[in-house]
């Protein structure tokens, strides 16, 4: 009877991760076109697309969320994404109206709202060294779902990219990019790299990768489990001040349904963190084999009270923002 009750407490141990697993790949959704359309304005335009700022505006004593930042040749473009579904009026004065089964939802002007955190974003380079010409960001707003229907389309601003003009770019068209000045920095180098850096070290939400290719936007807690484990091979390794990224090598030892065997051990890799700009080299990893029950304990963006409680075995890597 010991043995039953032992086993259906290990079942039901197991069902409870699974289900905070599928609910992580569930929230994860929302996440997934952001990187989809920063990845794919990199293959349209090159440059690099940072993800996920955290600004600190010096008006509000605040920090504010920036989508998508992509700086290419002369120019860099400040991008929010509206993942949405269901059906958008826009009005006269240039708000939203999202209408999905009984509810509405009004939303402010977004280009205006993009244009604010462009300007905040500009503010934060200044203080940071960096002073650009007048007009050197653009600023869009793209609406990647093809379930979104949208009333009076015409009441749009040409900064709002439908989901039938985001399929139609190609690297030949620029108009996306006709806002900005073209050329603004060509041949200034050491600008165009200051700005690399400084964004690149700049807050961004940390980022955690779940098989699939997915992810989820929010902030690192803690490790939890044996605790003397964590406290040999974890606390003292990983440290947010040192560490960028860790990247979860499973080992063969299989469980049920292809999960890791209880007891098994996995490999993390991780990065050292580089204020040089050469973060996550091959050369600068280090090495260390945990249980796979060691868990992360990780709050997605704007979740004020309730955290994923994860197995490292369950993650592919995490990346940790200064």
């Amino acid at each position: 009877m010991w043995a039953k009750a032992k086993d259906l407490s290990k079942y039901n141990f197991l069902v409870e991760k699974l289900s905070q697993y599928y609910a992580l790949l569930k929230e994860s959704s929302k996440y997934n076109s952001l990187f989809e359309v920063a990845n794919r304005l990199e293959k349209l335009y090159g440059g690099k697309a940072y993800v996920g700022l955290r600004i600190p505006d010096a008006d509000t004593v605040s920090r504010q969320d920036i989508d998508i930042v992509l700086v290419t040749e002369g120019k860099a473009v400040v991008i929010s994404v509206m993942d949405i579904s269901g059906t958008v009026a826009v009005s006269l004065d240039s708000s939203w109206v999202i209408i999905k089964d009984t509810t509405k939802e009004r939303l402010p002007d977004l280009v205006v709202e993009t244009k604010r955190k462009a300007s905040i974003l500009e503010s934060y380079l200044d203080l940071r060294g960096v002073a650009l010409p007048e007009g050197y960001f653009s600023c869009y707003v793209v609406l990647p779902n093809p379930k979104l229907r949208i009333i009076s389309s015409s009441r749009l601003p040409s900064e709002v990219i439908t989901y039938d003009r985001w399929q139609q770019l190609k690297p030949e068209h620029k108009s996306m990019f006709s806002g900005c000045t073209e050329g603004a920095f060509r041949g200034r180098e050491e600008m165009k790299g200051s700005i690399h850096s400084i964004l690149s070290t700049a807050p961004m939400w940390d980022r955690l990768e779940l098989k699939g290719n997915k992810y989820v936007l929010g902030e690192f807690l803690d490790f939890d489990g044996i605790q003397d484990e964590i406290q040999a091979y974890l606390m003292k390794k990983i440290k947010r001040s040192t560490v960028s990224h860790l990247l979860i090598v499973q080992q063969p030892s299989k469980g049920f349904h292809g999960w890791i065997a209880e007891g098994s051990m996995v490999k993390v890799l991780y990065s050292c963190r580089d204020y040089q700009g050469e973060e996550g080299s091959a050369s600068k990893r280090k090495e260390i084999t945990v249980s796979s029950s060691i868990q992360v304990l990780f709050q997605p963006q704007n979740w004020a009270n309730k955290f994923y409680r994860l197995d490292l075995s369950q993650l592919v890597s995490l990346s940790l923002s200064t």
